[in-house]
């Protein structure tokens, strides 16, 4: 049974299972802020300032606990373009919603995306300008190493579910770089397009996808070979992707057509598409894979999406209003 808040359901309590106690983290580029959203209410209860306005951070990652959150402030522009450049990444204790460390990378490096790693403990951060993702030790803050990426604007970045290998989608280049973590060194790098942007990997580790930036399609890699062993056609350029919780399905943002499109990975063909809010951006699904979240740029808000029984039955269950270019996305329990 589907729990109702006042008049309308608000697409975060699917079957009876509510995320009580949870929060969504947003980051938002405009405000230079983050937005902490009730799971359970779909309503933001707080912002935490990053601190000066036009540098802002675009990418979050938090702790498995939920108790931190660390914010890597990018710069004042976007990847490939002119602007000031950052060199810090925050570290945010979610329970008081304040900023309690930083981390100073030594000079500019546009740091990105921050990942953290089950396995290791560690954390890794990209960082574009130094052609790496730089390795972090999260209790002491301390920079413990970097991995190199072989290539300029190594912008996302995705793990193994072992934490054995990485993988960065370098935007400029149009490549995908395949990483040994342990090892701290560069495997192979994937040619893919002209210009690549955000990437994601397959429940079993098979397979990865980035979205080509010059034609409106989606390379899906095969990490046995490290080769584009596909591509899948998509209603307009791509962006951010994430599978559902069961591996059946690829959700990808299509930001020029207002939709996330449904894959189904069985065929790699398009099954559907679901209308979202202006410039849909990166996707999370949450851990219990009832819903998808999806930050809307532009429009300032995220689209819930009810992921709960067939697909054809998928749609945007709530409208939650953040901040201003809302971009990253972070879930905290």
């Amino acid at each position: 049974m589907r729990l109702v808040f006042g008049a309308a359901w608000m697409g975060l309590c699917v079957a009876g299972a509510c995320a009580q106690g949870s929060e969504l983290l947003v980051v938002n580029q405009g405000d230079s802020d983050v937005s902490f959203v009730d799971a359970a209410t779909a309503r933001q209860v707080a912002t935490v300032a990053e601190g000066t306005p036009g540098i802002h951070g675009h990418e979050i990652a938090v702790s498995a606990d939920g108790r931190t959150a660390y914010l890597p402030i990018y710069g004042s522009s976007g990847v490939g373009k002119p602007g000031l450049s950052g060199r810090t990444m925050l570290v945010i204790d979610v329970p008081s919603r304040k900023v309690v460390g930083k981390v100073d990378f030594g000079h500019e490096v546009r740091p990105h995306q921050p990942v953290l790693d089950p396995a290791s403990g560690l954390l890794y951060v990209t960082t574009e300008l130094d052609e790496s993702v730089t390795v972090i030790d999260p209790r002491t803050l301390k920079i413990v190493g970097a991995v190199p990426t072989g290539q300029e604007e190594s912008h996302m970045l995705v793990l193994s579910h072992d934490g054995r290998l990485g993988y960065t989608a370098n935007v400029g280049p149009g490549t995908v770089s395949v990483l040994d973590m342990a090892e701290r060194k560069t495997v192979a790098v994937i040619p893919v397009s002209r210009t690549v942007q955000r990437i994601s990997i397959s429940n079993d580790d098979m397979l990865v996808f980035t979205s080509d930036q010059a034609k409106p399609r989606l390379a899906v890699i095969d990490t046995g070979t490290k080769t584009v062993k596909g591509w899948v056609e998509l209603p307009g350029l791509g962006y951010g992707t994430a599978s559902t919780r069961d591996g059946r399905w690829l959700l990808v943002a299509v930001p020029g057509a207002k939709v996330v499109a449904v894959v189904d990975l069985s065929s790699m063909k398009v099954a559907r598409t679901i209308a979202v809010p202006a410039m849909p951006q990166e996707i999370l699904v949450r851990p219990d894979g009832l819903v998808a979240y999806v930050s809307c740029n532009t429009s300032g808000k995220v689209a819930a999406i009810d992921l709960l029984g067939e697909m054809a039955q998928w749609k945007v269950e709530s409208l939650i209003a953040t901040g201003k270019l809302a971009d990253g996305l972070g879930w905290a329990r």
